[in-house]
């Protein structure tokens, strides 16, 4: 449960410690005093959407710290879940800071967390109802929640909703098949010609530059001739070069047999000369092979365009129209597959159908059973709460299978005798829908874990013996947890086991906030106002305690 709540520079609160207590806990003041605030920050510390204007005038941030005691297990799960270390006397703090340029720091148990994680933790803390939370009744979407709620079918709700998704999954993916299929044979053909274009083609990489490098040659090969031939003229011709170096060879050779230093360039200029002898052989041989061959041009020409023409549609180069072959290869074996995955999706399609239906059924029979449950103690309870002519009906309508069932529930209610139930949003007034919503909380009080249950002003448009049953049942909601209230009805704070009371003060033009606890004197003159007005007499006094009186005899 909530045990203490910290407030910071939140609006009109400059600073607040708040402490409650077990059972039930109400809070009243005066409009415009702050109690609306209190709630906002219980809600920051739950995760919820905050804003900049929370932080009071002047202030760069506000903070609000609230300590937990004996947390349930579910929020254990999520501590142990997010490596929150726990406390040794079991107790949970939570911290979160609004600053004005719009950044929250969260803390549970000193660890920082994100938003959304301190939601998930606040979600199994405190469940707040207000006014704006009668809003679900006039919803038909929100009433299989409540019947889902009743049955307990958190877990049966799961499994199906798991298999339903699985089934659509499949069902996708056969449909995209079907497809797939429809299209796949004007595409087969497509792919069969492409691949069997490209193998005819016989495309290798490196081809395109050989090809360039021969044909440039052919291109050149009369000038390449002229130039074999004058190079082996120049060489090897009658007083050519190669002959009037071996002629020097030997002119040195003889000179150097009465000059010894001329010994080594003469053996020098001799193995010159008969390697210009074998280059000369070299290029004759080179001069009398090569050849010209215009059809071997013709063929490069017309292979260079067979090749531009597959790059104009695979790929620029050999290495993307090989690629382009490979993914075509691949595509084509999918679709080769693709009867037998439409098969075996088939099977599967049956097989979750069969299971989403059997599931479906027993989600059925358990709303069913739970909607009679729930007709009958809804019922009892508006009676109680003054509401003696109401019928309360679920109505159930089959729909065709989706992620929420195979039927929509709605609430209808009749209020007057001769009267046929009607959806709640055409025949309930603010202050019915206040009242049906306690009857419903108190008809579900025992399958929440909840430790805390926060009404907010639920007393909204009820008087006499209706507001006195409403205490009653807020008094009975909070047996063995904690109830926490903001209300403007004298009897139902009277009830209260805490009563705090929220008050405005001026100090030198600043509004401040502040909370109280009252002691008896102090709750029996807080109920003679919230009768009377500020015109409180010794007579209105004096009935006020004799109404906390009362209540605490009957307790």
């Amino acid at each position: 449960m909530l045990y203490g709540l910290k407030i910071e520079n939140i609006a009109v609160i400059e600073k607040a410690e708040i402490e409650f207590s077990s059972g039930l806990n109400v809070l009243t003041g005066e409009t415009g005093a702050g109690k609306s605030i209190i709630i906002d920050s219980i809600n920051a510390i739950l995760g919820e959407r905050t804003s900049k204007e929370l932080v009071r005038d002047g202030k760069d941030s506000a903070k609000v710290t609230a300590v937990f005691t004996g947390i349930n297990s579910e929020v254990s799960a999520l501590l142990d879940e997010y490596d929150i270390e726990k406390t040794e006397d079991g107790s949970l703090t939570i911290s979160r800071v609004i600053s004005l340029i719009g950044k929250n720091s969260c803390k549970v148990n000193g660890y920082p967390v994100t938003v959304s994680q301190l939601k998930e933790i606040g979600v199994s803390l405190i469940n707040i109802h207000g006014q704006h939370d009668s809003q679900a009744l006039l919803s038909p979407d929100k009433h299989c929640g409540f019947i889902d709620a009743l049955a307990e079918n958190s877990k049966l709700l799961g499994d199906y909703k798991s298999a339903f998704n699985s089934l659509i999954k499949v069902k996708h993916e056969l449909d995209s098949l079907y497809d797939k299929r429809d299209s796949n044979v004007s595409r087969l053909d497509y792919l069969n010609f492409v691949i069997a274009e490209i193998e005819k083609s016989g495309i290798r990489i490196g081809e395109t530059d050989e090809l360039n490098k021969e044909k440039n040659l052919l291109e050149n090969s009369v000038k390449v001739q002229k130039l074999l031939d004058k190079t082996y003229s120049s060489l090897g011709s009658d007083g050519g070069i190669s002959e009037s170096l071996a002629d020097c060879a030997k002119d040195l050779e003889t000179a150097a047999g009465y000059y010894n230093e001329a010994v080594e360039p003469a053996k020098q200029l001799k193995s010159m000369s008969f390697e210009l002898i074998e280059i000369t052989s070299a290029v004759k041989s080179l001069s009398e092979r090569f050849t010209y061959s215009p059809e071997r041009l013709k063929e490069i020409n017309e292979r260079l365009d067979e090749i531009y023409r597959l790059s104009m549609k695979y790929g620029k180069n050999e290495e993307e129209i090989l690629a382009f072959y490979d993914n075509c290869i691949k595509e084509r074996d999918e679709i080769g597959n693709c009867d037998d995955r439409i098969k075996a999706l088939e099977t599967q399609l049956f097989e979750k159908s069969d299971k989403v239906k059997t599931l479906s059924k027993k989600l059925t029979k358990s709303r069913t059973d739970a909607s009679a449950k729930f007709e009958k103690n809804v019922t009892v309870q508006l009676k109680y709460l003054d509401m003696p002519y109401v019928d309360f009906k679920v109505d159930i309508k089959p729909v065709p299978l989706s992620a929420k069932g195979a039927e929509n529930i709605e609430f209808l209610i009749s209020t007057n005798p001769g009267q046929a139930p009607k959806p709640i949003s055409k025949v309930a007034s603010g202050g019915e829908l206040s009242r049906i919503m306690l009857a419903i909380k108190n008809v579900l009080t025992s399958k929440d874990i909840t430790d805390t249950l926060i009404f907010d002003e639920i007393d909204t448009g009820v008087s006499g013996s209706a507001a006195e049953k409403i205490a009653l049942k807020l008094y009975s909601v909070s047996e063995g947890r904690q109830v926490i209230c903001v209300t403007h009805l004298a009897r139902i704070a009277a009830q209260a086991d805490c009563h705090l009371k929220i008050s405005k003060e001026f100090k030198k033009g600043v509004t401040y906030t502040k909370v109280t606890e009252l002691d008896d004197n102090g709750r029996a003159e807080e109920l003679a106002r919230i009768t009377a007005g500020n015109s409180v007499t010794e007579l209105q006094l004096k009935s006020a305690a004799e109404m906390l009186k009362k209540v605490r005899e009957k307790k």
